[in-house]
């Protein structure tokens, strides 16, 4: 399992009730909040949800990047 994966899987329990506490951060904790107030305020979830989205793309670019520079093979 890759970094990407593990933060969707995270973010996924939290949305569920099965991640971090009330007082630490989860963004999957975040994403359930902001759902009753999605048509009021629709920022609630979408911060933590593009935060998601920006890190594991991020995290999977450098994973790509580093595969191709140390991989010999693939030169």
């Amino acid at each position: 399992m890759d970094l990407g994966s593990a933060i969707l899987v995270i973010a996924s329990l939290g949305f569920l009730g099965l991640g971090q506490t009330p007082p630490a951060a989860d963004w999957g904790q975040m994403i359930y909040k902001a759902r009753t107030y999605i048509f009021i305020r629709p920022e609630y979830a979408l911060f933590p949800g593009l935060a998601i989205l920006l890190v594991v793309l991020a995290f999977n670019l450098l994973g790509d990047g580093l595969r191709d520079a140390i991989d010999p093979r693939l030169k």
